[in-house]
């Protein structure tokens, strides 16, 4: 494990909001971009926590110490970093969620974050958002995107039944899928043929980077 990742892993787990921020920082004044701080030192530490669970090295309570901590730091990167969640009227708009049950919210957090920088209108309705209502809110908002993220395998099933309602709606959004299975397992039987499968946020930014530029990239191949 890389020093900087077992630095922020051990201030996550400990609740050390102000020690992990400064770990953030020094990544900052290093040159590294949001997106190398987002997928290498944050994705990669909340993995490693996620793994220490699995192991029993740690207890449920500690994950989720862990997991308000990096809230706590990905909030006051945003302010820091001065990220504009309101783009102008004509930028285009992301809708983000967790399936129903799926409560791990951090990986999408990060998502929001990176939408934002590209200029994009998000709202990031976070964990556990079931699909009536996240149907309303792309009837009544129209984004041009809705990402849906899951990382528990036992949730996949749930999947066919919101990509399958949202690829309904007129204007269609994309649909994107993302989470840390979706490079573990195909995904293509609980989806349409346009829903995008995203495995990470390197992924993401070259599909935002070709969106600008009216460019379509199959990330998913």
């Amino acid at each position: 494990m890389k020093s900087q990742v077992q630095k922020f892993v051990g201030y996550l787990l400990a609740g050390d909001q102000d020690s992990a921020w400064e770990v953030v920082l020094e990544e900052i004044h290093q040159g590294k971009s949001s997106l190398d701080i987002y997928e290498n030192l944050i994705t990669t530490a909340m993995r490693v926590t996620g793994d220490m669970w699995e192991e029993n090295i740690i207890s449920v309570a500690d994950e989720h110490v862990a997991t308000t901590t990096c809230d706590y730091v990905l909030t006051r990167y945003r302010f820091y970093k001065k990220i504009q969640g309101h783009a102008s009227d004509t930028a285009p708009k992301a809708l983000l969620l967790c399936l129903e049950q799926e409560q791990h919210f951090i990986g999408l957090k990060m998502v929001a974050l990176l939408f934002e920088e590209h200029g994009w209108n998000t709202r990031f309705l976070g964990a556990n958002l079931p699909l009536e209502y996240a149907e309303k809110m792309a009837i009544e908002w129209k984004p041009h995107m809705v990402g849906l993220s899951v990382s528990i395998p036992y949730h996949i099933e749930r999947l066919a039944e919101y990509t399958k309602t949202l690829d309904k709606l007129e204007p269609r959004p994309t649909v994107m899928v993302g989470g840390r299975l979706v490079s573990q397992i195909d995904f293509r039987s609980y989806c349409s043929e346009h829903t995008r499968l995203i495995p990470d946020l390197h992924q993401l930014n070259n599909w935002l980077i070709s969106y600008h530029k009216g460019v379509e990239v199959n990330v998913d191949a």
